[in-house]
Order: structure tokens, then sequence, then C-alpha cells
């Protein structure tokens, strides 16, 4: 690998008259120079979606993050039911915020949109770092539709023709993993089904 030089000498060993004018104009170019390699620096510890072709609406920023109360949730698949932690997104701010500004989420935890009644619902990923799979759920807690591995600061929006209560979002991939698909039941206290294990 070819090194690159990342942060040329500001000055020294260089033919030039030492006068205020000529001094001031090499501490410009210094500190133009350590900008630039700061915000290359930046560029490359930002989380990986920045790599990715889309580039976020605001830059990364955890302190924008939420944290949410959280409950469990049940999906019953093929069989098999599988268990999740779930932040609860049940107001207008807390959903417009959703899962924005975080760079990782557990395969076993997740964010339920709550939006109380059937309607017609939409979801981009706007200030989104990371990829998410995103469940669309009936008020009877069946999953009509799924969006996977959603990318990553897309303003594309997200969703099925049908109506629905609740949107799941789950770490990209998780869908896929469990064989989860339309059809299978989502067990959760808003639904008024959850398993008596679970609680209601």
């Amino acid at each position: 690998m070819r090194r690159v030089n990342l942060l040329p000498p500001c000055g020294g060993h260089q033919n030039v008259q030492s006068n205020f004018t000529v001094k001031k104009m090499m501490m410009t170019t210094c500190m133009r120079r350590i900008a630039a390699l700061l915000a290359f620096v930046m560029l490359l510890t930002a989380p990986v979606s920045y790599a990715e072709g889309l580039r976020p609406f605001e830059p990364f920023d955890p302190a924008k993050a939420q944290s949410l109360a959280t409950s469990p949730l049940t999906i019953e698949s093929g069989g098999k039911t599988h268990k999740f932690t779930v932040e609860l997104a049940d107001t207008a701010t807390q959903r417009d915020i959703g899962l924005m500004h975080r760079n990782v989420l557990a395969a076993d935890h997740g964010m339920l949109f709550d939006f109380r009644y059937e309607q017609k619902t939409r979801f981009w990923m706007r200030n989104t770092f990371i990829p998410l799979d995103m469940v669309f759920i009936r008020s009877s807690g069946e999953i009509v539709y799924i969006a996977k591995n959603t990318v990553p600061h897309s303003e594309e929006p997200v969703g099925p023709a049908q109506n629905v209560q609740a949107v799941l979002e789950l770490a990209g991939g998780t869908s896929e993993t469990l064989g989860l698909k339309a059809g299978d039941k989502v067990h959760h206290k808003i639904f008024r089904n959850a398993p008596p294990d679970v609680g209601s």
C-alpha cells in the first residue's frame, strides 16, 4: 500500500522571505491542512454507512439518540417463538426520532412504533446509521410485510399497501436469520395478545 502523506510539512527547508506576510500565509496554509486532516479522520471513524454511498442528513451524534422504556415482545414463526426486548415509541415525537443516531442494535432488541389504530404507514431511513428490518404489523399482531436490510440514510418511503397499527424495527438481517415472514404472529401488550409468561 502506498503511504499517503496526510499532513505535508507546514514550514522549514523552504527558501522564503522571513517577513510577517509570508509567515501569515504559511500559518493559514497549515491551519487549512490541519482542518482537512481532521475532517478526513472523522470520515474514517464515522459509522460504516458513510462509505455505502448515501450521506446522512446531519452528522452522527449519539447525544441525539433517544432511550425509551422497554417491554417484552415475541414472534411466532415456523413453530418457534422468538423473544425480543423492544423500546416502545408511542408518541409522535418518539416515532419521529425512532432509531436515529444509533450505531448498534442487538439482535434480540428492537423498537416498536405504535400508531394506536390501523393506517397507511411509510418509513424512511433519514439519520439512521445502521441497516434495519422493518416489520409491518396489523392490530391483530399479524405481520403483513417485511422490508429487509433497509439502507441507512435512504429517504425513499418504505411500507405496504395494507393498513397497519405498528412497525417493529429490528437489526438488519434478523428476519432472514430467523425466517420471519408475512402471516407470522407478533405478541405484545399493544395488540392485547401478550402470552402469560411475557405479561399483558
